[in-house]
This record gives C-alpha cells, structure tokens and sequence, in this order.
C-alpha cells in the first residue's frame, strides 16, 4: 500500500471513530449478475443475466468516489464476464485508479484467465480441497489452479465461504494459500443464510470449531487475511450490523452494506468477516484496530 493511500485511510479511521461519522469508505460496483457457474450457495447469479454498460458502471463508480469511497470492489456474478464493446473488466480497474480510487479488488470465481496486475487484490473463491469445492461449484478445481498458474501478478487472495459443506477443508485451502504460487493469502466468511439456502448455515458452536482452525493456521503462520481479534463477535453475531462505512450499488440502486439488506432478519445472521471487522474498527475497538494495521499493510 503506497504511503499516501495509508495516510488518507488512517485520517479517514481517527475521525471516524472520534467523530463518530458514518461516512462511507469502502464501495462494491456490480458490473453483472451473469455468471457461468450455478453455486450452491448463491442467491445472486443470473437473476436477470444483464451485463451492465459501461457508461452505467463509469457513472456508479464516480458516484460512490463522489460519496467519499476510497477502497473499490467490482463485483458480479461472475466480473471477468464483464465487457463491453473492446472494455473488459481490467479496463474499469485501470480507469478506477486513474479516477482516485486508493484500492481497487475484483472478485471473481477463477475459471477465467487471469491478467489483472493493475488490482491491489484479486479475491478469488475457493471453496475446499477438490471434493468440497467441486460439490458447491461444480467442476471447476482444477480449471482455477490451471489459471492461478499462469496468472500474470501474484495479487491473487483466496476468498472461502464456510458452510456445512466444507467446514472441514478450511486447512486444506490454508496450506493451499501458503504453498501455491501466485497466492498472497486467504480471507474467509461464514455463509450467510439467504433464501434456499439455509440449511447451509453454521451454528455458534460450529463457527466457534471453525474459528480456532483458522487461528491455529494463523499461529502456524499460513498467510490468513482476517483478524482474529474480531472472531468471537463473528462466532455470536455480536457486532453491530449494518456496516455504514460500505455502500453497494447495482443498476443504479445504492444499499448500505449489502444488496440484501432488506431482507428481513438476515443481517443478524450476517457471516461476513470484513462487516464484523469494519464496524468494530469504526466503533473504536482498540485491539482490532491494531490487528488491522499490522494485517493490512501485510497484505495490501
């Protein structure tokens, strides 16, 4: 992270939690909700297949730097789906940094080719060894780690979803995180229960299991993007929801936190580790904070 960006996001910090103000920081464009695989846990794919136009997404992303977000994420379905005419979605990442956004990610399911260096990060989602992830998103393992190999940068960051499903290869894709080339850490979230797919869910107890393998694989020194501080407020559904510091917007409509935040009762299940992580940096809890900077800076 270049000094500058760290500078204006420590500023950003200190007077949010002085001031108490709910400014946004952070902001997710949804460039398409078109996506080539049908996991089963996903809400979000191909509702209506649209690959927003360009000038749409251009207009959505200075709105939210007009707003005062600084960290962008593109999001989809799946985000190297994304073009329009000759743009593809390493042309909206160039131009977001030309704008001013500080940090640029995409997240994307990894079953494309995967040249994107101009991305802080690339959030890309594993979920379990071969088996486990096979089961949620269909026969894609081997395909992403073809594309993980000849990536062009090493900004990839795995992005795992615990469920019922794969709650016991959280190691297996730690040790992949920490033994694959191209990989620079691992980042994960419980599921959260939208509609058809609750019985996906994790109790407290499970989270709880879940949570002291992930804190193990830290200690062991697996490159773990997540700060542990904030688990047990993760482990209850504790921390204070929603996140007023993170916007979404999707074909013109702006939500707080998440495109489903009107579903009622679901973000009291929220599994969102970075929620958690960002409302208790916003509210002043000191031990998070600290583990931010010494996990940010490491990673970013």
């Amino acid at each position: 992270m270049k000094t500058s960006s760290f500078l204006y996001l420590l500023k950003f910090g200190i007077s949010s939690v002085l001031f108490r103000r709910k400014d946004p920081i952070l902001g997710t464009v949804i460039v398409t909700d078109k996506c080539n695989l049908s996991c089963r846990h996903c809400s979000v794919n191909n509702i209506t297949g649209t690959i927003y136009p360009y000038v749409q997404i251009r207009r959505e992303m200075q709105e939210l730097f007009n707003r005062g977000v600084r960290i962008l994420f593109f999001c989809g379905g799946e985000t190297f789906l994304w073009n329009d005419g000759d743009r593809n979605i390493r042309d909206l990442v160039i131009e977001a940094k030309q704008m001013g956004f500080l940090i640029v990610n995409v997240v994307t399911n990894g079953t494309f080719p995967i040249d994107l260096p101009e991305a802080d990060l690339i959030l890309l989602s594993l979920d379990g060894d071969r088996e486990r992830h096979n089961a949620i998103r269909g026969d894609t393992y081997d395909v992403i780690f073809e594309n993980i190999k000849n990536a062009t940068s090493d900004n990839i960051c795995f992005y795992m979803a615990v469920n019922q499903i794969n709650k016991a290869s959280i190691k297996d894709v730690c040790y992949k995180a920490r033994d694959t080339k191209n990989i620079r850490a691992v980042s994960f979230n419980f599921h959260t229960p939208y509609a058809d797919t609750e019985e996906l869910a994790l109790t407290s107890d499970e989270k709880a299991n879940c949570c002291e393998v992930i804190e193990q694989m830290m200690n062991d020194g697996v490159p773990i993007f997540n700060l542990k501080s904030a688990f047990p407020y993760i482990i209850e559904n504790s921390f204070p929801t929603p996140c007023c510091q993170c916007l979404v917007i999707e074909d013109g409509k702006v939500s707080v936190c998440g495109r489903c935040i009107d579903v009622p009762g679901l973000c009291e299940k929220c599994g969102y580790f970075f929620v958690a992580e960002y409302t208790l940096i916003f509210g002043g809890n000191l031990k998070v904070i600290m583990e931010m900077f010494r996990t940010y800076l490491k990673y970013i």
